[in-house]
């Protein structure tokens, strides 16, 4: 057991195995027992169990500490673009199913649909 004070860090092949050792434990205090061996709490491994169950073995894995870096100028104006084509995209999609559905009811009903500029 480490040094008390000392903070230790797992990796994803250490968090996978204590997930997978307390899964298997089947009797009555094995899974305590699990914890005071590897010197951590339950709410540890639950964390570890949830990021398990949410995103796979690869949530296990160690971030680096702090805030994400900064987009620059470049990478804003061009995430800012694909939204905006991606709204525009489904305008337009939307329009075209519009134009579809009144082709049709103007066939149904038997109207000539035109613009003023078409007659």
């Amino acid at each position: 057991m480490p040094k008390p004070g000392k903070r230790r860090k797992f990796s994803a092949a250490e968090k996978l195995r204590i997930v997978r050792e307390a899964a298997a434990c089947t009797q009555r205090g094995d899974i305590e027992a699990l914890l005071r061996r590897e010197g951590i709490y339950s709410s540890l491994l639950a964390a570890w169990r949830k990021q398990l169950a949410l995103h796979g073995s690869e949530a296990l894995a160690e971030r680096k500490p702090g805030r994400k870096p900064k987009q620059d100028a470049k990478d804003r104006r061009i995430a800012e673009l694909e939204k905006r084509s991606a709204r525009l995209e489904e305008k337009l999609a939307l329009a075209e199913k519009l134009i579809d559905l009144q082709k049709k009811v103007s066939a149904i009903l038997g109207v000539n649909l035109t613009t003023d500029g078409e007659r």
